[in-house]
């Protein structure tokens, strides 16, 4: 059988935290993906292709782009003797707080993997999405890749044996996500942080996210509610979307279980019984209206599927052959 020439994958955006889990907790949330189509070439390396999508223009340069360093760390690992050229389809959007670019790198190490002779597990591809997401943020957090690669709710429990797990999931909870016409820098986000917090917040942020997994463990509505409130970062991050702490209050008043930062922002989630989803994003859109603001709304379960093969068109496929 001869060598695969072409292969497709994509990724879905992702919600980094989920409010109460600073780099612990990410979740899948496939209201939008990022698609990578990687070429097989003699010449070594890897090479930026097509840009299509949200945006035109990505960097070329390995360094600088999650996708290629994802696929280039990936060939360098398993001693594959061919290069590959990345074709990529920006369906998240960048600097919004829904994983854009780590979408980017998990997609283009789940395509490379697919050409190569012997693909790895797709829970073998982390640290080669992890060391894309370099690119953007330095150390790379794994929130945003974890989720993207895996799908649904994932806690990060050891980062030094890389103690990847999935959580349960409750039933007839989705996650709603509004995206403003705004922009928050990741590294300017985590660079306001404090280094050190009061012992009081800390076991205040202990008792939250205890009650948050136990509630998603057993489906206690009331367990969820109460844990799903972030007292350790998001007070200091509020103030970067000053329509954050209406937005959130409407988001509260409407039914939903809890309501923070997507990751740094400026996206705002909420998880909303599904009975609860429509009047909760209406709140939300109606508030970032009122400051101002033009908001997208998605929702997706939380239940979101991770990275998956593509079927490349036949277009395509005739174009490689």
């Amino acid at each position: 059988m001869g060598k695969r020439m072409i292969a497709a994958a994509s990724a879905p955006a992702s919600i980094g935290n989920v409010g109460v889990g600073f780099d612990v907790l990410g979740q899948a949330f496939d209201a939008l993906r990022d698609h990578v189509t990687a070429w097989r070439e003699t010449e070594p390396g890897v090479r930026l292709g097509a840009v299509t999508g949200l945006v035109s223009t990505l960097p070329a340069e390995p360094g600088r782009n999650t996708a290629l360093s994802a696929a280039g760390a990936l060939l360098k690992a398993t001693g594959a003797d061919f290069g590959v050229r990345l074709d990529i389809h920006k369906g998240v959007p960048l600097s919004a707080g829904l994983g854009g670019s780590a979408a980017s790198a998990v997609a283009a190490a789940a395509a490379v993997n697919a050409l190569l002779d012997d693909p790895l597990p797709l829970p073998a591809l982390l640290p080669f999405a992890l060391e894309g997401e370099r690119a953007s943020s330095d150390p790379p957090p794994w929130d945003n890749v974890m989720a993207s690669l895996l799908g649904g709710l994932v806690i990060a429990a050891k980062l030094e044996t890389g103690l990847v797990r999935p959580l349960p999931v409750p039933e007839g909870i989705v996650s709603v996500a509004l995206h403003p016409d705004a922009q928050i820098e990741t590294r300017a986000a985590r660079g306001i942080l404090k280094p050190a917090v009061p012992m009081e917040t800390a076991v205040e942020h202990a008792r939250r996210i205890a009650a948050f997994m136990a509630g998603c463990a057993s489906g206690d509505r009331a367990l969820i509610r109460a844990g799903l409130e972030d007292v350790l970062v998001e007070p200091q991050r509020k103030y970067l979307l000053p329509a954050f702490g209406a937005v959130k209050s409407a988001a509260l008043a409407a039914g939903a279980l809890g309501c923070s930062f997507s990751g740094s922002g400026p996206t705002v989630f909420a998880w909303a019984e599904d009975r609860d989803a429509q009047k909760v994003s209406k709140a939300m859109k109606d508030s970032f209206e009122w400051a101002g603001l033009e908001a997208r709304a998605y929702t997706a379960p939380i239940a979101s599927e991770g990275a998956r093969s593509e079927p490349v068109p036949e277009a395509v496929r005739a174009k490689a052959s």
